[in-house]
């Protein structure tokens, strides 16, 4: 009992503390250009951005001068069996990196899906530790280990209505566990940290597109004020220990191995079993959907510039309408939707749209891939024997918030 009430006001201290940093770090850190101490090359990278079904492929092709890690970098990928951790962890893997994958596997989505990209990874040769980044111990014995250069912090409770029914996952995974990595980091400061932040953090933003330099202190749901608190805790670790951190601000990410929850895998399955899909908003939400492909360029480059504090938008600077999306569905599946219009979904946007002048002039970033190109993709996986139907119909997220229940074949945008 005394544990229990012990964890609980821990992670109430936690979230008032979090909610103090929100009101006093109300818009981005300041943009830095100090450098950590990583061995990186200066290089001009030209990679090819259509990827192959199944597999992350190298990236998009852009000419601005980026470094790039050196082969000797040791890289601990939190969230490695996640959607963006696995790419990530194989395109690292790809330019030489030794790569650590560690992963909870939580419920929230198909846990089979998670352990098969898990098995992709091990079949690269690729370490992947199924713990908690909650647990200290755990990640203190890994950093002794490995000696890691580098830390991509992926792992985060996704999601915007499942924050209605289980807040106290997000003050866990997004709070407790990235603060729990901040610590075990002050004993390797010169460690650089480079962490998903989210799209969501500009709220209810009536500026486009969404600039770094944007206010953001007006977060529309639990998720976005998670991710906002991430920026402005890791601005305090750097401040006052001088890890260098930096943030990334993704942009509705789709493509294979992709989150079943978003509403591109959702249309997708749903089209091609021929059931019904809700459309929020009545088809007026736009989003800048952003392929995998594109991210991981992103995050790679953010690696090895290796900052001392950023802050950067990864999208794809183009927004695309709700109902074209779905007819790219429609004509990749071959059917068209049974539509049915609903209204906007409790703490969703009308529109995101990526300002990304910042990371292409700082990491080179420049993504290529369209909308039509990337969904091509991801049906091609889709329909191979790489995917199970298990993982677009198991999992967590489809539990309904009893107070706001959205029809059936309702699934949010994703930020």
């Amino acid at each position: 009992m005394g544990v229990s009430m012990s964890r609980h006001l821990g992670s109430c201290l936690v979230f008032c503390g979090v909610l103090l940093l929100l009101f006093i770090l109300s818009s981005s850190p300041q943009q830095l250009t100090v450098y950590a101490d990583s061995v990186v090359q200066q290089t001009s990278v030209t990679v090819a951005s259509v990827a192959t079904a199944g597999a992350a492929t190298d990236g998009p092709e852009t000419s601005a001068p980026r470094k790039q890690l050196a082969r000797s970098s040791v890289i601990l990928v939190t969230g490695g069996a996640g959607f963006v951790g696995f790419h990530l962890s194989l395109r690292l893997h790809r330019e030489g990196c030794r790569v650590v994958a560690l992963d909870n596997f939580n419920p929230y989505y198909s846990t089979a899906l998670k352990r098969a990209r898990a098995e992709q990874l091990q079949l690269k040769g690729i370490e992947v530790v199924e713990g908690d980044m909650c647990d200290p111990g755990l990640l203190g014995k890994l950093f002794d280990l490995h000696r890691f250069t580098h830390v991509a912090s992926m792992a985060a409770q996704a999601g915007v209505r499942y924050s209605l029914t289980n807040p106290q996952s997000y003050i866990r995974s997004n709070l407790e566990c990235f603060v729990t990595l901040l610590e075990t980091l002050r004993s390797s400061p010169h460690v650089p940290l480079v962490y998903a932040s989210s799209s969501s953090v500009y709220g209810a933003n009536q500026k486009a597109p969404f600039s770094e330099s944007d206010r953001v202190d007006s977060p529309n749901s639990l998720y976005a004020a998670t991710k906002k608190a991430n920026e402005a805790i890791a601005h305090v670790y750097h401040g006052l220990y001088g890890i260098p951190v930096t943030g990334l601000r993704f942009f509705t990410v789709y493509g294979p191995w992709g989150r079943p929850d978003m509403a591109y895998f959702s249309f997708t399955h749903r089209i091609a079993e021929g059931l019904p899909i809700q459309i929020y908003g009545h088809g007026r939400p736009q989003r800048d959907f952003t392929y995998i492909d594109d991210i991981v360029e992103g995050i790679v480059g953010a690696l090895a510039l290796g900052a001392a504090e950023e802050v950067f938008n990864l999208g794809n600077h183009r927004t695309e309408s709700l109902l074209h999306f779905i007819e790219v569905i429609e004509q990749e599946v071959g059917r068209p939707a049974n539509r049915s219009m609903v209204d906007m979904a409790p703490g969703d946007v009308l529109s995101t749209f990526a300002d990304i002048e910042h990371a292409h002039a700082s990491i080179g970033y420049m993504p290529k891939t369209t909308i039509e190109i990337g969904m091509h993709e991801f049906v091609q996986w889709y329909r191979s024997p790489l995917f199970r139907r298990e993982y677009a119909e198991e999992g967590e997220w489809q539990r309904r918030p009893a107070k706001a229940h959205p029809p059936a074949g309702a699934t949010p945008l994703g930020r």
